[in-house]
């Protein structure tokens, strides 16, 4: 029954342009008519606990029934992260302010809240001087990189400061991260981001469950839903051991980045082991919660912790590796 109101909630979540332009792909790969398409995704989506679009991202209409099985789809997501990850603790992790000052010994950057720059002109002035010359502007709830804006510092007081926050309805800036050089030269349109799954094991112990690297194809923001692709990363070496892979079902995984032509395969992440020990303290922190995907930030001092997502992203999981994962999260429950 439980896989029913799941199904209605796909429903109605489900984004139409995305699944027509998914369906109309597999549907000329196959040779299989889309009615019959669209009616294997709802069977698939409730024998499989997946979303209607996951039936197409995870390429389930090429595979058999028992690699299917292997992935961890939307509604397994939810109920093993509502399990791991208590709802009285996971203010942690969607407030983002609450979260900086939770994390501020593992982040570098300077922030504040819309209601302190009002009544700071101190601070204001002291976020708009920042090195980068940018600042970062967001809501302390927003989701997925949605109304993230750069803005040019330079051009700002501490007043127009504050009414550029208030027009545009965010209440969280924060100063610029200039990244590595390497990662610049990777993808210079955005921060590229390393993401970390951890899970804490009943005796406390931090296991590292996966290592990703989200990189910006000609955007401000790294997610996957922008347009952009992320790799796996090898948790011993911190290089890229496969092709940057989209969510996007009707692009090609890629070897180079298409726009700077940088080779991805061995890329080495900067700071691989700085970034180990910063994920292991992060996921100590707060150890109510204790699966969460972790997003770093490399800079040429170091790594810094950007976010921890306690409902972190199953695309980016196993989209990179072309495998179902769902059976190193069962040995968890």
């Amino acid at each position: 029954m439980i896989r029913l109101v799941y199904l209605g909630y796909y429903f109605k979540k489900l984004d139409w342009e995305k699944h027509n332009k998914f369906i109309q792909f597999a549907s000329e790969l196959t040779s299989k008519p889309k009615a019959v398409l669209f009616v294997l995704s709802i069977f698939n989506s409730i024998k499989y606990n997946i979303s209607i679009l996951e039936y197409y991202q995870f390429r389930f209409f090429q595979k058999a029934r028992k690699e299917k099985s292997s992935y961890a789809g939307t509604g397994f997501m939810f109920e093993y992260q509502k399990k791991m990850n208590p709802s009285k603790f996971r203010k942690y992790f969607i407030d983002k302010r609450l979260f900086l000052e939770t994390f501020s010994k593992l982040v570098r950057h300077q922030y504040a809240s819309l209601d302190e720059l009002r009544g700071n002109q101190s601070l204001a002035e002291s976020i708009l001087s920042n090195s980068s010359g940018k600042i970062v502007i967001k809501r302390n709830d927003g989701q997925c990189g949605v109304g993230v804006d750069v803005i040019n510092s330079t051009q700002l007081n501490p007043f127009s400061f504050v009414e550029l926050m208030k027009n545009t309805g965010n209440d969280l800036a924060e100063e610029f991260i200039v990244q590595h050089p390497a990662l610049m030269a990777l993808s210079p349109s955005g921060l590229n981001t390393v993401r970390i799954f951890t899970q804490l094991t009943e005796s406390g112990k931090v296991d590292i469950i996966g290592c990703r690297l989200r990189i910006t194809i000609n955007s401000i923001v790294d997610n996957l839903a922008a347009g952009n692709i992320a790799a796996a990363i090898d948790p011993v070496t911190g290089r890229l051991s496969g092709p940057g892979v989209y969510s996007d079902i009707t692009k090609k995984n890629v070897l180079v980045h298409p726009i700077t032509g940088i080779e991805l395969l061995n890329f080495q992440v900067p700071f691989w082991s700085d970034i180990l020990t910063l994920v292991e303290e992060a996921a100590l922190t707060v150890p109510e919660c204790k699966s969460i995907g972790w997003d770093i930030a490399v800079t040429e001092y170091g790594p810094e912790l950007l976010e921890g997502n306690h409902d972190w992203c199953k695309l980016v999981w196993q989209l990179p590796v072309e495998a179902g994962l769902k059976e190193i999260l069962v040995k968890y429950l």
